[in-house]
């Protein structure tokens, strides 16, 4: 799989035409600029890619600024998340700013405004402030202070600033058109009254800008040339674009440009929502594999390079829409059918015992190896000795007492091939009270021995199995969607309502070969014929299906041709 920029999509070409054209003097600078109040999901995931990659595309730079405008919700915890994820996806900021480095100019740039008549003090409440503003078709209602005098809106806001006043009881807005076709030109909000501690600036500041005053002017300073963004600010454009305007700018004025955002199928990327999931116990926190943020990914085992290679392939579009989620399976499932390692385990296992298998002089099974290519389709990768003796662990649904139609696996004397071993025929099988099978047992053709029958006989089956005597314990968490619903909340309108109760089965008594014992935290193995599994970065021997084998995807491509 490469990971290569896409050769032209809307956004590049406007950034083409702008260096063509002589604009910024051929310079481009982008930003990534996320809120730490949380922590980032796949969603975020395509705006870093469409960021970090606009820019190494036409050799410029990206800096990373966190918009930490908002004291209450901020936190450092988020700030050093947003960077090891960052890190994690394989891009490097040029720089790691924050909207709080600025909150100097914007103030000093907020006087500018009130001085030329562009800006005023508010004395009225949010919910009055937001039903004077109307709505589409509807007028909105002037402010009884729209038309306060310069040098008392000038007093006002200093004195807001110095802390004179309780949160709340006043607000910085712009005056533009309280009667303008678009909402966010309806003498938008510019500065509230907040008496927090901030986690960078501490109590320096008890005013705090809001996202639309402090984003485009941190652009302007910082030299960013164009200001990529998701498609819900597309009605904010003409409001970062009036700042700008009126604004005594160090430099050329960026550009904002939109692009729709990415949402998958059975997923949601809601802060609010995603939290209560945490706080709730619904899952088992931020990092939980289940999650759609870059750590729960990181941890179920999807590699950076797979999910940069999605981001990309789906390209930058000016239409929301909703990505099917096999489709980013599918890229994770090439990346890893690639690059990782074959292991074999047993998840549900049963015993299979040779009742012909050889015993050494002192009455003991004899032990063979068997040497298994690590990754057949990385030849570099080498071999590893199996163990094989005469008291196997095989998966339980691959033996069938009475088997159904087009079951090849084993049954009551039909012969099978144990994987890269040996032909082997079931004769019987033990019960317990129940009447469950506990134990299969066999019979194997020495003259088989790597699997092929010298009289060129064919077997239906190949089966996976461990040594009973040489295996080591393990835990297999098997994962589901987490919403039953393609689009989670569509028929009730609350994403929530839709959660599959039954999105993980966690397996205790697996059974792995010894090997596996020396799989690194985080590392993802194959288990043969059960799927990709990543071994978990905090507790040993739990492993977490990243993906199946099966490539769903592709299945759901084939059914629409």
């Amino acid at each position: 799989m490469t990971d290569t920029p896409a050769d032209s999509d809307f956004i590049r070409d406007r950034v083409r035409r702008d260096i063509e054209q002589g604009r910024n003097g051929g310079r481009v600078q982008t930003r990534f600029p996320p809120e730490p109040n949380g922590y980032l999901h796949i969603g975020h995931a395509k705006a870093i890619t469409v960021d970090f990659g606009t820019a190494e595309d036409f050799g410029g730079i990206c800096n990373l600024r966190l918009d930490d405008t908002n004291p209450d919700t901020e936190e450092t915890e988020y700030f050093e998340s947003i960077l090891a994820d960052i890190a994690w996806l394989g891009f490097h900021p040029a720089a790691v700013l924050h909207a709080s480095d600025y909150f100097g100019q914007l103030y000093a740039w907020a006087e500018y405004l009130v001085e030329h008549g562009l800006a005023y003090v508010d004395d009225q409440d949010t919910e009055t402030i937001s039903a004077q503003r109307g709505g589409f078709g509807k007028p909105g209602v002037d402010s009884p202070f729209r038309d306060r005098p310069v040098a008392e809106n000038l007093d006002l806001l200093r004195r807001m600033r110095d802390g004179e006043f309780a949160d709340g009881a006043r607000v910085l807005r712009a005056r533009i058109d309280m009667n303008h076709e678009n909402m966010a030109l309806r003498d938008p909000v510019m500065y509230r009254i907040r008496h927090s501690h901030h986690f960078r600036t501490g109590d320096d500041w008890c005013i705090y800008p809001t996202y639309d005053w402090a984003h485009g002017q941190s652009d302007a300073i910082e030299g960013v040339t164009h200001s990529i963004c998701t498609l819900e600010f597309d009605t904010h454009r003409p409001l970062y674009d009036w700042y700008l305007e009126r604004l005594p700018l160090p430099g050329d004025r960026p550009q904002q440009i939109e692009f729709a955002r990415l949402e998958l199928t059975h997923t949601i990327t809601s802060k609010r929502r995603l939290a209560r999931l945490v706080a709730d116990g619904t899952v088992d926190g931020w990092d939980d594999p289940r999650m759609p943020t870059l750590r729960g990914l990181r941890r179920r085992g999807y590699p950076s390079r797979a999910i940069r290679a999605f981001c990309r392939e789906i390209g930058t579009t000016r239409t929301n829409s909703r990505q099917n989620i096999e489709a980013l399976e599918s890229y994770v499932r090439r990346e890893l059918n690639a690059t990782v390692q074959r292991r074999m385990a047993v998840l549900r296992p049963l015993r299979l015992v040779i009742d012909n298998w050889p015993s050494d002089a002192s009455g003991n099974p004899v032990v063979e190896y068997f040497e298994v290519a690590n990754n057949p389709e990385n030849e570099a990768d080498g071999t590893r000795q199996v163990a094989f003796s005469g008291e196997l662990l095989i998966e339980s649904e691959d033996f069938a007492e009475v088997p159904p139609p087009k079951f090849f696996r084993l049954s009551p004397g039909r012969e099978v091939r144990l994987r890269g071993a040996y032909l082997v025929t079931a004769t019987s099988m033990e019960k317990d009270a129940s009447g469950t099978v506990t134990a299969v047992h066999a019979t194997y053709d020495p003259a088989t021995r790597g699997g092929d029958a010298p009289d060129g006989r064919k077997v239906k089956s190949t089966m996976h199995w461990v040594s009973a005597a040489h295996g080591v314990s393990i835990t297999a968490a098997l994962y589901d969607r987490l919403f039953t619903a393609a689009v989670p909340g569509e028929a009730t309108g609350e994403p929530l309502d839709d959660l599959n109760p039954t999105s993980r089965e966690l397996l205790e008594g697996c059974v792995a070969e010894a090997s596996l014992a020396d799989v690194e935290p985080g590392q993802v193995v194959q288990f043969e014929r059960l799927g990709y599994f990543a071994h978990d970065s905090e507790q040993r021997l739990l492993f977490h299906r990243t993906v199946g084998l099966r490539d769903e995807w592709a299945a759901i491509q084939r059914r629409q041709g």
